[in-house]
């Protein structure tokens, strides 16, 4: 099994120390085994990414000495392609529509973040059925009945990384518990979430080592679910550590002190970025 990985920014945002550091990561891993490394842009929220974002990006990593294959994937370019799988989960009786605030179904379709609440979803529109969607309707995954498709099954997913290191099974209590009914899709703004876009994007690309920060290691479950029900192989997870703060928050893309690009014009040096990284 030849070593494939990547780095899936969102560009919304300058890069900074701790999006570097995940990316050198990843691409040394990948040098490091003889495989590949690739770049892809999470770009699906489309009022928050950025064509300026998406050549920061590039134009940081390529300052950093790291080196991908091409082309580079843009989720926002292929927004069709995500369907088949959407309906394999409505066909499977896995869908239902939501009708809930759209400022909540926004937020809920983003990337989780290490710091930020994720509201279990109550089930106020668990009782709809799929014939009753509407226009503007988000569709949620009826998890329960995900999980009872895979009941029989002896689904798990293996982890490198840290202190989460070894074989993992589904823990469904806990999943409902913890996570619940996530947004899949968004019709009438054609948006796909996090969730559903990035494991797909994993195996369409072959990639067989998912390199990324331990903050989105509790949520791995519900994409290892995603992709059972689908009958999709299941990647091999590494959630490295995260590059924190002087009072240990995780870093964001608000702290643009610590941009790459504003080390850059301070005359910083790809070894430097390095050396702030602990690498």
């Amino acid at each position: 099994m030849t070593f494939r990985t990547r780095f899936a920014p969102s560009p919304t945002g300058p890069l900074h120390i701790g999006h570097a550091y995940s990316a050198i990561v990843a691409h040394d891993m990948a040098k490091a085994a003889g495989g590949a490394f690739l770049l892809r842009m999470e770009d699906t929220d489309l009022q928050r990414s950025k064509a300026k974002w998406d050549a920061q990006i590039i134009e940081d990593l390529s300052w950093l000495g790291l080196t991908w294959e091409e082309p580079v994937l843009r989720q926002a370019q292929q927004l069709p392609c995500y369907d088949p799988a959407l309906r394999k989960l409505e066909e499977l009786g896995l869908l239902y529509p939501c009708s809930c605030s759209r400022a909540d179904i926004r937020a809920a379709m983003a990337a989780p973040q290490e710091g930020v609440d994720h509201d279990v979803y109550p089930g106020t529109c668990k009782h709809r059925y799929m014939s009753d969607r509407q226009t503007g309707d988000a569709l949620r995954l009826h998890l329960d009945r995900a999980l009872d498709l895979l009941n029989d099954k002896d689904v798990s997913f293996t982890e490198t990384g840290g202190t989460h290191k070894g074989t993992h099974r589904l823990n469904p209590e806990l999943t409902l518990k913890t996570i619940g009914d996530v947004v899949l899709s968004r019709k009438g703004e054609e948006i796909v979430a996090y969730f559903l876009a990035s494991a797909l994007d994993d195996i369409t690309q072959g990639i067989t080592h998912v390199v990324r920060g331990e903050d989105l290691f509790d949520f791995t479950q519900i994409q290892v679910i995603l992709l059972a029900v689908l009958d999709l192989p299941i990647p091999i997870y590494h959630h490295h550590g995260l590059i924190r703060d002087d009072a240990g928050k995780r870093l964001a893309k608000r702290d643009d002190a610590r941009a790459i690009a504003k080390y850059r014009e301070d005359g910083a040096s790809p070894s430097d970025i390095r050396a702030m990284v602990g690498l």
